[in-house]
């Protein structure tokens, strides 16, 4: 997976400035959320990444961390726009826990992101209620646990999981409001992913898909900054895994069309029963790109 990501990233940075036009407005292609897809940190938007128009492409590469009082997520993607009507996505996710008896485990996911915007357009359609639609799809496969050798847990069906494979599929509708300043997103998910899919899909409680929903609202400070907050719903199919809603509150910095950065709180709600603590910390994302 690193290679194909080293790899892609590569093919990217080959390409000249007259293949993409990079006509649209800053921050309208989003950040990278946590799984890959173009959106903010936590939930998908319909925006589609990169700066490129219907004309052109665009495309970025990211790195992203979560670190809670005793996990830590780190994911590398790189993401590519075409024709601001579809989007590619690929991401590494790496989970990491600190405190005993889990300081030793090490999760591992690789995901594959589909988006297609179906219709409106966020941008230009001010004069209309419709907003922008994309509907995509997020292939998660989850490799095997890392670091529970010693209580003779290898994978994820161990802990009660269906599957160590799975699919999410959503629906997202954003609507930016230029004159108020004002993005607005609300997506749909029929997931049965345990913890994004880092402990597998379906378990005990319940095993197949379940609709979610998960909201953002953004406030553009000025031309370069942007505050807001999400909330996203979770499936609770382990018995093992009392999953809880995640919510952050964020703040993005936009100094060019090929950087951005990204940091928030983050709540992820409780991880296992072996450590009931709610898991609270920071998050951080940088996106480069063009």
């Amino acid at each position: 997976m690193r290679k194909t990501l080293i790899a892609v990233a590569a093919l990217l940075c080959a390409g000249t400035a007259a293949a993409q036009d990079m006509g649209k407005l800053l921050a309208t292609g989003g950040v990278s959320q946590v799984e890959g897809a173009g959106g903010g940190g936590l939930v998908p938007w319909a925006l589609i990444s990169g700066y490129g128009t219907r004309d052109s492409w665009g495309a970025n590469v990211h790195w992203t961390t979560v670190a809670t009082q005793d996990y830590t997520l780190d994911t590398a993607g790189v993401t590519v726009g075409i024709a601001d009507r579809v989007e590619v996505s690929l991401a590494r996710q790496q989970f990491r826990g600190s405190l005993a008896p889990l300081d030793k485990l090490k999760l591992q996911q690789d995901i594959l992101g589909l988006k297609w915007r179906v219709a409106g357009d966020a941008v230009v359609d001010q004069d209309r209620l419709l907003p922008q639609i994309a509907v995509g799809a997020q292939f998660k496969r989850t490799a095997a646990i890392g670091g529970l050798g010693a209580l003779g847990v290898t994978n994820v069906k161990q802990l009660g999981a269906k599957d160590d494979s799975g699919i999410d599929l959503y629906v997202a509708a954003t609507k930016i409001l230029l004159e108020q300043s004002l993005l607005l997103n609300g997506t749909l998910r029929a997931t049965s992913a345990n913890q994004f899919g880092l402990l597998g899909f379906g378990g005990d409680q319940q095993r197949g898909r379940r609709l979610r929903a998960e909201v953002s609202a953004a406030y553009l400070l000025d031309r370069q900054w942007v505050a807001g907050v999400e909330w996203r719903a979770k499936p609770a199919n382990l018995g093992v895994d009392p999953e809880k809603n995640a919510w952050d509150g964020f703040v993005a910095w936009f100094p060019s069309k090929q950087l951005s950065l990204t940091a928030a709180y983050v709540n992820l709600g409780t991880i296992t029963v072996f450590n009931p603590k709610t898991q609270k910390g920071w998050y951080l994302s940088l996106q480069a790109g063009f």
